[in-house]
């Protein structure tokens, strides 16, 4: 049985979750958003360790913003999200109004598992500009990951209908829908 470990609370075996946050991991196979399950293993990756919280500050990884978000890039392209996390974390400290940061810091937390903060980090985006129609998206696929599918369905539909020609976003939020409907 896998555990699951947050640095804010105890550990929880998967069977201790509610209901609600226990979600089938496939039917995200769109583009560059694309999760495998493989991506995370809670035998060796630590979903709690991630987070603007856990930068250990006695670290330097060396360089500068750009250097951080291009490192955070290749690393996430290698699968090594929870380490990409830690560097785009330092990466948007600097530039914290960068979209191209947060969308990269957003996916590296969706793929790292941590989908609560993928889907602030993807509402950080959205609140500054609404019509992008990418983050409505990511935002959706979070949210579903995280169990909360009438927000998924929510920024799903909206995704979609900012870009009707973008089949997987409409495939996502049929996914959602009836996912939503077979809810109790």
């Amino acid at each position: 049985m896998a555990v699951l470990r947050y640095r804010v609370c105890d550990e929880v075996t998967k069977d201790e979750l509610p209901e609600e946050v226990k979600v089938d991991n496939t039917g995200a196979d769109a583009e560059k958003f694309a999760f495998d399950s493989d991506d995370v293993n809670p035998d060796v990756a630590d979903p709690g360790d991630v987070g603007p919280g856990n930068v250990d500050a006695n670290v330097d990884p060396g360089g500068d913003a750009y250097d951080w978000y291009t490192r955070g890039l290749a690393l996430l392209d290698s699968g090594s999200a929870a380490a990409a996390v830690q560097l785009l974390i330092r990466a948007s400290a600097v530039e914290p109004d960068s979209r191209s940061i947060l969308e990269a810091l957003g996916r590296a937390q969706f793929r790292a598992g941590d989908y609560l903060r993928a889907q602030l980090t993807f509402t950080r985006i959205i609140e500054v500009n609404p019509a992008d129609d990418y983050a409505q998206f990511a935002l959706g696929l979070s949210a579903m990951r995280a169990g909360d599918l009438r927000l998924a369905v929510e920024h799903l539909a909206l995704a979609a209908a900012m870009r009707p020609d973008a089949a997987h976003y409409g495939r996502e939020l049929r996914m959602a829908r009836a996912r939503l409907q077979g809810a109790p």
